[in-house]
């Protein structure tokens, strides 16, 4: 499904696989936020609000981050030689109609799903999440081969599915767990009411912002796309940073049809033609 992502708004997710925020060092940042349950995402964020007015929106926000192909490292880092802190986040994105009513959103709708790489920037004393997550144009990642979604229930084609990663560098390396995607905190129902609420109510605390005035800014827009949530690291992916020349592949794919191992293999021949399978892959510059 190509999508036109001109009017898309597009949000992350804090939170949503127990130990991600421990092994990314960021676990700090939201011991003051209050959540329903000990296990409930952290927050919702921006990666992307279409327009150009920023009375409340933050200008970087209207620079479109994604790419299906590479991902760019800030040139701050690379003229003053800093240490490369950037990290692939492996998630499943969705593509969702949203429905408005009175100025808030009512209903999601899923339309598609697909491989995505929430790429962030280990950047100490960021007062928001966002400022970690869209450093400019390329900096972030989404497949071009997405797979249709009538609903998002446990019976839906995307309870089949998992989340792979991995960093090619002088040999092909597991840089995320691989996950089942119902093995995230919040899913299906319970995770799309978290969303709705959040992107309703969600207020402007600690590393959280209020999306809501950003979405009334842009227009209400009536398609959100929203990256679920990353997955844990190995110990190869808590510690080697992305540098110029890595590969980056983050892949879903159904456990029905596929192992880790064929996956594996495919990605060390280079095949990327599976159409039952969301592959990103991207070249580091």
């Amino acid at each position: 499904m190509i999508m036109d992502f001109s009017n898309i708004a597009c949000f992350g997710i804090a939170g949503n696989f127990t130990g991600h925020l421990e092994q990314a060092g960021e676990a700090k940042d939201f011991v003051n936020v209050k959540t329903s349950e000990e296990k409930a995402p952290k927050a919702i964020f921006p990666t992307f609000i279409p327009g150009n007015e920023n009375n409340f929106c933050p200008d970087f926000l209207h620079t479109f981050p994604f790419s299906s192909d590479r991902i760019e490292l800030t040139k701050e880092i690379q003229r003053s030689k800093l240490e490369q802190n950037f990290q692939i986040e492996p998630e499943c994105a969705i593509i969702f109609d949203a429905k408005w009513q009175n100025d808030k959103v009512i209903s999601l709708k899923p339309l598609c799903f697909g491989a995505s790489n929430d790429c962030s920037i280990r950047r100490e004393g960021a007062k928001k999440i966002s400022m970690k997550k869209n450093w400019g144009c390329n900096s972030k990642g989404f497949s071009d081969n997405t797979i249709e979604l009538s609903d998002f229930t446990q019976n839906s084609i995307i309870h089949d599915y998992r989340i792979a990663s991995f960093l090619i560098r002088d040999g092909v390396f597991s840089y995320g767990e691989d996950s089942a995607i119902r093995a995230y905190s919040y899913i299906y129902e319970k995770l799309v009411s978290w969303i709705i609420d959040k992107l309703n109510n969600q207020k402007d605390e600690g590393p959280a912002e209020n999306i809501h005035e950003y979405l009334l800014e842009a227009g209400k827009p009536n398609k959100l796309f929203i990256s679920i949530g990353a997955t844990r690291y190995t110990e190869f992916g808590k510690t080697n940073f992305l540098k110029s020349g890595d590969t980056s592949v983050v892949v879903l794919y159904p456990e029905s049809n596929y192992t880790n191992n064929d996956i594996r293999q495919m990605v060390e021949n280079a095949d990327f033609s599976k159409k039952d399978i969301s592959f990103l892959v991207q070249k580091i510059i």
